[in-house]
């Protein structure tokens, strides 16, 4: 069965055709290469029957390439109104894809898109993080999130500990979620290129997932340790029970956050919520 009922236009006449100028306000940076989306798409793994949500499709080439996978329906959220315009354009070739005119940041995914559901996308650079912690929140809703960024930021996802890149939200992607680096991907794929190379990470939730509770205080254990680096944890704690948490935990206070393993930060959890009467 085809994709489309008739073939899309090239990317390059739909950015024409829609004025679609890389807005970098939005940090918006294309993908036309059909090839290059196409292994994007299927780093995503075996989407049949899967209802796929993309963030920023701007002129459709990734949209195309999960369309062309077994996923039962497309849901592409865009902000940008040119790009709304473009993409709808494309929906009016399929009954499989659903355009969001709205802002990801506010957009509740789990209410607007039936299980199961997985994320594939080219975040824009200036919310990839912010967008991450947020889905990581819902992880459990999700059969898996395969998200491009800028390379430094899907290195400090991947990192492992006592390393430079390793922080907040290295503990935070792989207490909740399998964590891959699927692909590298060089600046001039982009249309206009951007100044630093891009990468594509895997997620993939783990089967158990922690209470509400247990994810509050996981979010403001990472923050208070790796809010000042330099510091020694007993000082960087502090205010969560600094020496004394450490020590009932089994940690040496004399420690600095980056060297602490996922699982080290786990007992520091189980501690912290002890203490608290949790």
């Amino acid at each position: 069965m085809p994709v489309f009922s008739a073939p899309p236009p090239p990317l390059r006449d739909i950015i024409k055709a829609f004025d679609l100028r890389a807005d970098k306000s939005l940090g918006q940076h294309f993908l036309l290469e059909p090839d290059l989306l196409a292994r994007i798409a299927a780093a995503a793994g075996d989407l049949s029957g899967v209802n796929v949500v993309e963030v920023g499709p701007g002129p459709g080439g990734l949209t195309r390439a999960l369309l062309g996978t077994g996923a039962a329906h497309v849901t592409a959220i865009e902000y940008d109104p040119r790009a709304v315009a473009a993409i709808t354009a494309l929906a009016q070739l399929t009954d499989r894809l659903t355009i969001l005119h709205t802002d990801a940041m506010q957009a509740d995914i789990p209410a607007l898109v039936p299980a199961p559901r997985a994320i594939v996308a080219n975040l824009p650079y200036n919310i990839g993080t912010l967008l991450l912690v947020r889905w990581l929140e819902q992880a459990a809703a999700y059969q898996s999130m395969t998200l491009m960024f800028q390379l430094e930021v899907a290195e400090r996802i991947c990192a492992a500990p006592d390393t430079s890149a390793y922080g907040r939200i290295s503990v935070l992607s792989q207490w909740l979620c399998d964590v891959t680096m699927q692909m590298h991907i060089p600046a001039g794929a982009f249309a206009p290129p951007p100044k630093v190379e891009s990468a594509l990470v895997r997620l993939v939730p783990k089967p158990e997932q922690p209470s509400r509770r247990e994810l509050k205080a996981m979010e403001r254990l990472t923050a208070a340790a790796f809010g000042q680096r330099r510091k020694m944890l007993r000082g960087a704690l502090k205010s969560l029970g600094g020496a004394e948490l450490l020590e009932a935990a089994g940690i040496d206070p004399q420690r600095r956050a980056e060297t602490l393993s996922v699982v080290e930060f786990c007992t520091l959890l189980r501690t912290l919520l002890e203490r608290e009467g949790a």
